[in-house]
């Protein structure tokens, strides 16, 4: 599925810039490198999407932390919604296709 703008890049403002930090301690310069990191995953939300298009994608940082990572496309830059640590399940689902993929 093709998502991603290209050139990507990403929008922040005051009201999403500390947020992910504060509440799930990722910072803003983690979630966006799962972006580029490999191997990344991408997965429609349909459950978020009632007024806009909202994405997940999963993925590792450079230090390896697996993070969750819900965004939206809006004027082609990359708005993260929400960042944080993968729960059990999604760990498990994205390794599990990380070894299928492999």
């Amino acid at each position: 599925m093709k998502v991603l703008p290209e050139p990507i890049v990403f929008e922040w403002d005051k009201g999403n810039k500390n947020k992910n930090y504060l509440k799930h301690k990722v910072v803003n310069e983690e979630a966006e490198g799962i972006f580029t990191n490999k191997p990344s995953y991408i997965l429609f939300d349909e459950k978020h999407s009632i007024f806009e298009r909202r994405y997940l994608i999963w993925g590792k940082t450079d230090r390896g932390r697996k993070l969750a990572v819900f965004f939206t496309i809006r004027n082609n830059k990359i708005r993260i919604i929400s960042a944080r640590d993968m729960q059990k399940k999604e760990r498990r689902a994205y390794e599990e296709k990380t070894k299928i993929n492999s």
